[in-house]
Parts: structure tokens; sequence; C-alpha cells
């Protein structure tokens, strides 16, 4: 079986999903490997190097046309469709309700399509899970690039000609990229707190260090998934009074608060920003859900009362080769799963729980 992979057309998508670790055990699988041409551009790696493993670097339509496993980090272009072989497979990240046209169009040619941020919550698929691999190189950036714009040392420190104050970090919500933010700013020497609605996230903040701060009370909206929910109205007004005199005191803050399936809840409004010290930096994650922060632009840095808002697209692309080292582990961990080395086929079993929460085999209507 072929193995191809090609470069996102988007300029602001610099990840792959193969490098040479993971092409390496493709081969010994007994997979044959095609790449796009430059593949390696944002790996810093030449075309020679991956041609030495045995790798072919061929166009990118004879990539699409040959392919009996195509992988995309995004949603292929209808004119990319077009040239891809009936019958074979495709895996990425496609968020198939937002893409509807495309997905329908894929399923249409008989294209069988695998959307790995479906992946399931369990313990068999977290080597695969590629949201969690992200966020975490997600949660790292934003801290090192609020840091960049800050205007002043991060850690506390002792000189002859006085004490430099540490900053102080607050992390709005507690997923995986909250809590990577919370050790990276730890580890720079920050002052750290952070809320989260989902009470138990308070022992993992707390672990590393930071102060959890909530609301008082018995409320915990976390799904059975372990994903935030959305919270009720009076919940939301102690959450605002909480989070004006919180907000009021820091130097950095880091949003992260996602509602799967939903726009990112609104948390920091005008009136938060407005009471806020001048110099500050929010770097909001959450911005191309819709945002946390009320005036937070995708792709642009915003600056109100004082206050930089970084708004940057595709945060874990930024790291371009960090982000696509850990997305080759989860490819190759999903694919060597359902891969059979006797009689070198895919098996897909669609009774297995991983496959059905990431197959889209039906037209969404």
């Amino acid at each position: 079986m072929i193995i191809g992979s090609v470069l996102e057309a988007d300029t602001h998508e610099k990840r792959t999903f193969l490098n040479p670790d993971t092409v390496k055990k493709f081969i010994q699988l007994g997979f044959n490997i095609i790449i796009e041409n430059n593949f390696g551009k944002f790996l810093n790696i030449k075309d020679d190097f991956f041609k030495n493993l045995g790798v072919n670097c061929i166009t990118r339509n004879e990539v699409l046309k040959m392919s009996d496993i195509l992988l995309k980090i995004n949603c292929p272009s209808l004119d990319e469709i077009s040239k891809l072989k009936e019958n074979s497979i495709l895996i990425g990240n496609f968020f198939p309700h937002l893409n509807k046209e495309v997905i329908n169009k894929l399923i249409n040619k008989k294209v069988k399509i695998f959307s790995l941020e479906l992946l399931p919550r369990i313990t068999r698929a977290q080597s695969m899970d590629i949201l969690s691999s992200q966020a975490n190189i997600a949660g790292y950036k934003a801290v090192i690039d609020s840091v960049s714009e800050f205007n002043k040392a991060v850690p506390m420190m002792m000189t002859a000609a006085g004490t430099v104050t540490p900053a102080k970090f607050f992390i709005i919500g507690a997923g995986v990229a909250g809590l990577q933010a919370i050790a990276t700013a730890k580890r720079l020497g920050g002052i750290v707190s952070a809320t989260d609605v989902r009470l138990a996230s308070k022992e993992q903040v707390e672990s590393l260090g930071g102060k959890f701060v909530f609301v008082e009370g018995k409320q915990n909206f976390e799904t059975a998934g372990g994903y935030a929910k959305e919270v009720e109205e009076d919940y939301k007004k102690k959450q605002e009074e909480l989070l004006k005199k919180t907000l009021a005191l820091q130097d950095i803050v880091i949003c992260t608060a996602l509602v799967p399936g939903k726009k990112a809840p609104r948390i920091i409004n005008e009136e938060m920003l407005s009471l806020m010290k001048r110099g500050s930096i929010i770097f909001d994650l959450a911005v191309e859900q819709g945002g946390n922060c009320i005036y937070s632009e995708t792709g642009k840095i915003v600056e109100k009362f004082g206050v930089k808002i970084l708004g940057y697209k595709n945060v874990p692309s930024r790291i371009s080769e960090t982000a696509s080292n850990l997305l080759s582990r989860n490819i190759y961990n999903f694919i060597s799963s359902i891969y059979d080395k006797g009689t070198k086929l895919v098996n897909i079993d669609e009774n297995d729980e991983i496959i059905k929460s990431i197959y889209i085999k039906d037209v969404l209507n």
C-alpha cells in the first residue's frame, strides 16, 4: 500500500503528518511512502534526506492520484478531491460539520474519511490524540509569545539596584493547553493562577504550582467525556465578578476556554479589559472558535485600553517542527492500530469504539 502526504495550501499551515522517524517505521511495516517535492521545508529537511530513506518525492498531483492512504492536516480542496483515487483512505483533521460540502463530495467519491479530532477520550486513543498533542504545543507557545510581547522581565530578580518583582500570569481554562501554559509560566519564574469551570482541574492546577481561582459552590460544569460544558447564568454573573478582581492584578492572561462543538465562551468583556493594567497581555488561543476576549481578532494583534490582545492563527504551526513530530507519532499510532501486517491491508472494524467515533461514512445533512 502507498501512503502519501502533501503540503497544505494554507500559508499559516506549516505542519506535516510525516517525519523521518515515522517514515522509517511505515517502511518497516511494508508501506511505500510518497510525498510532495520540498515536503520537508518546514522541518528543515531536504528531499535528498527523505529519498535516502526510500521515499519517493514527486509532484503534488501525482501524490494525490497515487495514494492509497492520503495524510492531510486539513480538508482537501474541491480540486484536490477530483484527483483522489476511489476507495482510497483520507486521514486528517477535517471538522466534518463545518465542511459538509467537502465531506459529502469525498463520500460520493467513495473515499474513506477518518477525522482524528473526533477521537474518543479513552486510554487506548491517547497516543493518537492529535488535539492533545497540539494543545500542548499551543499552551507552551502562547506563553513564550506573550512574554516576547511583554515589556518587562518575568522572574523575580535580586539586584544591587533593587528587586524586580515577578510577572503574574492568569490562565483561563485548565485543559491540556492551559496546563501546559501553567507549567511553562512557572518554569519562566512567573506567579501563576488559573480558573476552570471543571472542579476536577483544581488538583491538576495546584500540582503544577498554580493557584486555582474559582467561584465558590458545588457546580461542576463537566461533560461525561471530561470536557467543559456551558455554564448557567447565575454562575456566569458570579464568575464575572471574580474575574474583574482577578484580571486587574495580572500581567499576562492566556485564554484557552472551549466548549466542544460550539463557539468559544466570551469571558473577558470590555469592562474587565478597562480595569487591566496598561502594558498587560492577553493571548487568546480560542480566537479561531470565536475568542474568549471581546476584542480578539483572528490573525491580528489588537490594542485596547493599553492591553495587547494576541489572536494568532494556528499557534502549533508556529513551532512547525515540534508540532509535526508529535503529529507524525499520532498518525503512526493510528495507522499501525488498523494495519494487518500479515495481509498487508488496512482492517476497518466499524464496531471498534475508536473507528465508530472518527469514521465519516454517511452523507451529512
